[in-house]
């Protein structure tokens, strides 16, 4: 576990750029609650969030990633048991139930993990079978049941979100268009049953987002997102001198529209680096991807990159108004320990099968 040979393929880079956002998030964090009372302590409460997180991160890699592989049916058990006792018994918080005890842990964060092993686990089992419609059904049923679990808290843009991640992984895997196609018609078929299964606010925010001048006061903070971005110009107001965030007039500021004030305080040249370190840290991500000959190792690491793109894409799509409004925060960046944990678990698993993917012989 602690070899010092094992950890010399310790991907340092990959660290260093998680570092740097994680960086990134903590001041932003800081800067979007400065000066509200109630919130002046958040940046401090992500630093330790993210101190915590790097931990978790070092002790999974520490890990062979293949005893992972061995634990799938269990983590699914685990995390699957988990949503059904938070339908239960979890805190409701403004209509929704997404946290097992004061807003400590969610388990539709944790879940994303375990369904990215799983899945792997499946279609590695399956490897080149893929391009069979039964396989693929088997694939979508694996994903389906916590999916479920989570748009029943109610949590749509999580369950979206996995079912992406499935998407991704099962294209990866070999997955043929024609089947992914039929799936898809038969989606289409049925969303009208869909639609009807909606809470009003997730119609309302759909609707919205197809006719913003339908509801002005309910457009009101995605005004405020585009506001605060277009102001920024080239560099922006200054760190913690955005008006909008500043003044309040932008709400959520530190989680779902922290992007909106990076746009605002760093200007266009502070977003590009964010977006820089992205774009490397996926980029990492895969190049250990396509080192890997073993399919489960492949595919967890395509899972973890997907992730990570498809949670950066939506909250940024979401503040730039070119998707409908989702409570997804922004990875890394964004406050919230439960997300922070996950992807830094993710990345955890991504160092573990870069740190064996070279398997000796005499092992």
């Amino acid at each position: 576990m602690f070899s010092r040979r094992t950890w010399r393929n310790f991907d340092i880079v990959l660290l260093v750029t998680v570092l740097l956002l994680l960086v990134y998030g903590t001041a932003m964090v800081g800067s979007a609650t400065q000066g509200a009372e109630d919130l002046r302590n958040l940046w401090q409460r992500h630093a330790i969030n993210a101190v915590s997180g790097l931990v978790l991160m070092l002790l999974v890699a520490a890990i062979d990633y293949r005893f992972y592989e061995s634990l799938d049916r269990l983590l699914y058990i685990l995390i699957v048991a988990s949503l059904l006792v938070l339908l239960a018994l979890g805190e409701v918080t403004q209509g929704v139930q997404r946290w097992i005890g004061a807003n400590a842990i969610q388990p539709s964060e944790l879940a994303k993990v375990v369904v990215i092993l799983g899945l792997a686990k499946l279609l590695a089992d399956r490897d080149g079978q893929m391009d069979r419609m039964r396989n693929l059904l088997v694939s979508l049923g694996y994903v389906l049941v916590p999916m479920m679990l989570i748009y029943l808290q109610p949590n749509l843009s999580t369950a979206v979100t996995i079912g992406l991640i499935w998407l991704m992984m099962v294209l990866m895997a070999g997955a043929r268009l024609l089947h992914l196609a039929v799936l898809a018609l038969g989606g289409i078929i049925i969303s009208p049953l869909f639609w009807l299964t909606l809470k009003e606010y997730m119609r309302d925010r759909i609707l919205l987002f197809l006719n913003p001048a339908s509801n002005p006061d309910t457009y009101y903070n995605v005004q405020q997102a585009l506001i605060s971005i277009g102001s920024g110009g080239l560099l922006g107001k200054g760190f913690a001198s955005g008006t909008q965030s500043q003044l309040r007039f932008l709400r959520v500021r530190h989680t779902d529209y922290i992007f909106s004030v990076i746009g605002e305080e760093l200007g266009l040249v502070g977003a590009l680096v964010l977006l820089g370190l992205f774009t490397l840290l996926i980029w990492r991500v895969l190049r250990v991807a396509a080192m890997v000959n073993d399919p489960f190792g492949r595919l967890v690491c395509v899972g973890v990159a997907s992730i990570i793109f498809i949670q950066a894409a939506i909250n940024i799509g979401v503040n730039l108004g070119l998707l409908p409004v989702t409570g997804l925060p922004l990875p890394f960046v964004s406050y919230g320990g439960s997300s922070l944990w996950t992807f830094l678990i993710a990345l955890g698993l991504v160092e573990s099968v870069a740190m064996r993917y070279k398997k000796l012989d005499f092992e």
